[in-house]
């Protein structure tokens, strides 16, 4: 009777569809398929009930809403909010998105090759890549992008200037720009190219044994790179320590993060694997090939933002007894994404799995829910944490990211350090020091001067700027409830006397602050001149984590301490 009755309400339904000018057959093949996977009757009702009261809510919508509805927008939204009902991470692909994946995945792109920003009305050039069509046009950092092909693209988004200025290799598109000091816009014609990200945008050494690597993705070049560095830094300078810098790193393709660690350990050792609801996405992964140095000391740099793939590194790397691990702890995404082509070209990017690394433990954050700001792993009950044992016999614990076995908190910014950034000043300064200087030294080399600080403080005395010092952020909220408490009058002359000495100086937090700011408006000079390879060889020089990885890595019997249980 139960399956008479949702049969029932199927053909209903399927009439409905059909009326709309949906296909019977795409219909069928829609419910059989369904069915297939779904064996239980009750179940298959509330799928075809629901899809039912979805289908008449925007039948209704449609035609009695007071205002026109955009078919594609309402959809899209209803989309949207059924998957973030899942995971953060099951998501709808639309067609016009499509060409994101093959950049998450590959690296690459068609178009002109550069970084871009919205500021005011309109968009801004923030860094073309070296070497890329854009580059080599004369494109520089601080142009403002006024029309692409002949259209004004003031008021327009930086996603939809984004996909403008994208396009197949070896078609042209027209840009003009306002530069900043010169009065007359500028005309380019620029044509477009295949732009391939590297993964390991620096390699180098930061001491006479230590080599050092960024990573920043992995993409589905990410282990060769990885590969390629470490035999270069091998050959040439017989390096005998290894830093691997994952900070940052949002992650990529699983089988990478297993090809970078198999450089490292034995031949046949598990990496991680992956349990899923369906059988097929049960995996073991392991090292499947011969290493490349076993013996290599390594230390594994990660922070917040390290997640997914870089998480699989830096847990294998732990679980294995095969390095140490050093920052913050890790952002604590364990689930694996598997993308399904939708109709329309349309994609879904599903969760179909954990992932578990060596010794057994799972990194996914146990309440993705509850995070921190930045999306990191917020804090977890110890009631909820497990134990379980590395490859030497060492205590980790799951509850979502890497823990390191090197704790190194970060330099939090100083507030008026945050609003020069948000305010895109230090950047605006970096646009006006190139202009007015041709060549600086080399990156490793390079000194921002008192002289030069002095001209940013009167260069920066006219501009917009102010902040909020903790301390008078505490003083407002405590003032603002003395008042729903109606204490205020009774209090008002303290808290205007306390206002009046917690008040910050811009001025004084200049100085302050000096060496700072001096540091953060450094690295953006930098960049101008040597793109991301010089600002990461400029922050080499006063990293502190990087320090301290060196400290470990030179002292044989505490990074061997460290290894054992």
């Amino acid at each position: 009777m139960k399956f008479m009755k949702s049969f029932k309400n199927l053909k209903t339904f399927i009439e409905k569809l059909t009326k709309t000018g949906i296909s019977f057959g795409v219909i069928l093949m829609f419910f059989l398929t369904s069915f297939t996977v779904t064996r239980d009757t009750d179940e298959n009702f509330e799928t075809v009930k629901n899809l039912d009261i979805f289908y008449s809510l925007y039948k209704e919508l449609n035609l009695y809403y007071v205002d026109p509805i955009v078919p594609g927008d309402i959809i899209k939204t209803g989309i949207d909010a059924m998957l973030k009902s899942l995971d953060p991470y099951t998501v709808y692909i639309p067609e016009s998105q499509v060409e994101d994946i093959k950049f998450m995945t590959t690296g690459q792109y068609g178009g002109i090759g550069s970084m871009i920003r919205k500021s005011g009305d309109y968009t801004v050039i923030t860094q073309p890549y070296e070497n890329s069509p854009a580059d080599k046009a004369g494109v520089t950092p601080g142009d403002i992008i006024l029309e692409i092909n002949g259209r004004s693209i003031k008021g327009v988004s930086s996603d939809e200037v984004s996909e403008l200025l994208r396009g197949e290799p070896k078609t042209t598109v027209k840009i003009k720009i306002q530069r900043p000091g010169i009065e007359e816009p500028i005309d380019f014609n620029i044509e477009r190219e295949e732009i391939k990200m590297n993964s390991v945008p620096y390699y180098g050494l930061v001491d006479e044994h230590t080599g050092y690597i960024s990573l920043n993705d992995f993409t589905n070049t990410a282990a060769k790179e990885v590969g390629e560095a470490f035999s270069m830094l091998k050959s040439e300078n017989n390096i005998t320590s290894l830093i691997l810098d994952l900070r940052g790193n949002p992650g990529g393709l699983l089988i990478e993060a297993v090809k970078i660690c198999n450089l490292f350990v034995e031949k046949g050792e598990n990496i991680v694997s992956t349990k899923g609801k369906v059988a097929q996405w049960d995996k073991t992964y392991t090292a499947f090939v011969e290493p490349v140095d076993t013996k290599v000391k390594i230390v594994v740099l990660v922070n917040r933002s390290s997640a997914s793939a870089s998480e699989i590194v830096a847990g294998a790397i732990q679980d294995l007894d095969r390095g140490v691990i050093l920052g913050q702890r890790s952002f604590g995404k364990g689930l694996v994404q598997t993308t399904r082509e939708l109709s329309y070209n349309g994609i879904l990017k599903v969760t179909t799995a954990k992932y578990y690394i060596p010794s057994g433990r799972c990194i996914q954050a146990l309440d993705y829910t509850h995070r921190n700001e930045d999306g990191s792993v917020g804090h977890v009950p110890d009631s909820l944490i497990s134990e379980f044992k590395t490859k030497n016999g060492r205590k980790v614990y799951d509850g979502g990211g890497v823990n390191p076995d090197v704790v190194v908190e970060p330099e939090l910014l100083s507030n008026i350090s945050v609003s020069l950034i948000i305010k895109n000043l230090i950047f605006d300064y970096s646009v006006y020091y190139k202009m007015n200087h041709p060549t600086i030294a080399t990156a490793d080399k390079f000194v921002f001067s008192d002289a030069d600080y002095q001209d940013f403080v009167n260069w920066i005395k006219d501009k917009d700027f102010d902040y909020e010092t903790k301390s008078e952020e505490n003083l407002r909220l405590l003032t603002e409830s003395a008042k729903s408490e109606k204490y205020y009058d009774d209090a008002a002359a303290e808290l205007d006397i306390l206002a009046t000495k917690f008040a910050h100086d811009k001025n004084k937090d200049l100085m302050i602050f000096k060496d700072e700011i001096k540091d953060l408006i450094s690295q953006e000079i930098v960049v101008k001149y040597y793109y991301e390879k010089g600002a990461i060889i400029y922050g080499l020089k006063n990293d502190p984590e990087v320090k301290k990885a060196l400290e470990l890595l030179n002292n044989e019997s505490e990074y061997s301490k460290i290894l054992k249980p």
